[in-house]
């Protein structure tokens, strides 16, 4: 059996140039390199003409460039894109794209595309193992990490998808809060992000690149001993009692080294810097004037920012969730700002094609047996319901 090929995309280049120094070349070979996958999108090494024949040559007989294969994008009315990417074990993740601008944008700013931000929302996971009881990716099961070619290819393919589309400011900031939970497929996300963040490959600011995670205490801490991206928690509640029900990965790390943790990660950050708590609004379960008093109280001396996310449905959901009217939104918004807190609404986009915070799905071969587990207490709920 043929031995496998190396796979450059998604390679650091401190590992690239390792890569070249192992076959007798210089490291300037990874410059070279980095510079036709990422800014050229050449995947072809054939293609790669500064690069001697010889070398070409050799390269093709232990090296490729492989990128995940997307499918057709749907695109919403509000100028949101959903691919499915299709991983190496015939599975699909799920990558979004969060233009700011809505349709009809540029028709009222004309020449004010540079100032665009183009939002790459990116899935780390097939499917996500810890089953947050808001969100629709957990509800699909769960069966296995991305390779970073897996995570740094949606970015690649949908920059290509960018630039075929005539836009030129490509990929502007990349958010970890697509399928799965990044902190448990560590090694592979952090390599992620150097190549995202390396000036020969996305350039992108650490400042623009987002790990999302529902507080995986021990890599957080870890993390801060490898970079300095920013970092949104996945909170959703202030009391851990609630949050035992909505993420269930509390009953671990409770709130209390939660955020011991997010002091600890602050501590790598300058001065200026915070961390997101995202808050998915659930009418009735965290969406009070209390809740958002006792939240303040809770994040009272820490560097952080609140992110209201107002809960989007989708079809798995058997709590019976539903989003607050704008009043209580506004009201739990109000109590926050009045008592210091910075806060800000996240506009709810892409939900009529699934892409909206919490309704990525995929297509997941479940290890785990729960979206089996889901369909049979839907069909039983059925026939309850149609019993006289």
């Amino acid at each position: 059996m043929a031995e496998a090929k190396t796979n450059l995309l998604g390679m650091p280049r401190a590992e690239l140039e390792s890569f070249f120094a192992g076959v007798g070349e210089k490291p300037y070979r990874a410059d070279q390199v980095m510079r036709w996958i990422y800014r050229a999108k050449v995947t072809d090494i054939d293609a790669m003409t500064n690069i001697s024949r010889s070398l070409r040559g050799h390269l093709k007989e232990i090296a490729e460039v492989r990128v995940p294969v997307f499918g057709a994008g749907r695109r919403s009315s509000d100028g949101v894109v959903k691919w499915l990417a299709h991983t190496e074990q015939g599975q699909a993740v799920e990558t979004v794209l969060i233009p700011d601008a809505s349709v009809g944008w540029e028709e009222a700013n004309p020449g004010g595309t540079t100032n665009r931000r183009n939002t790459l929302c990116i899935s780390s996971q097939v499917g996500c193992s810890l089953d947050c009881s808001f969100c629709a990716t957990g509800k699909q099961g769960f069966n296995g990490n991305l390779t970073r070619a897996e995570i740094v290819g949606q970015v690649w393919q949908a920059s290509r998808e960018l630039a075929e589309g005539g836009d030129e400011r490509g990929i502007t900031n990349v958010v970890f809060m697509g399928m799965g939970e990044p902190l448990l497929n560590f090694q592979p996300v952090l390599d992620a992000t150097d190549v995202l963040m390396d000036d020969l490959a996305f350039g992108i600011s650490k400042r623009r690149v987002t790990i999302s995670t529902a507080g995986v205490v021990p890599r957080i801490r870890d993390l801060s001993s490898h970079t300095d991206v920013s970092l949104a928690v996945s909170l959703h509640a202030p009391r851990d009692e609630l949050r035992n029900i909505l993420v269930p990965l509390n009953r671990r790390y409770p709130l209390a080294e939660l955020l011991d943790a997010c002091r600890h990660y602050l501590r790598g950050l300058g001065d200026r810097r915070s961390i997101t708590m995202e808050y998915t609004l659930i009418e009735g379960v965290n969406d009070s004037v209390a809740d958002a008093l006792d939240l303040a109280r809770l994040l009272a001396g820490l560097r952080a920012k609140v992110n209201l996310i107002p809960f989007n449905p989708f079809p798995e959901d058997r709590n019976g969730y539903r989003r607050p009217d704008p009043k209580r939104i506004a009201d739990f918004q109000s109590s926050l700002l009045n008592a210091g807190v910075a806060t800000m609404l996240r506009t709810t986009r892409g939900d009529e094609i699934g892409a909206a915070c919490g309704q990525l799905t995929g297509t997941v071969h479940d290890r785990t047996r729960r979206r089996m587990r889901y369909l049979a207490g839907e069909a039983a709920m059925l026939q309850t319901r149609t019993v006289p």
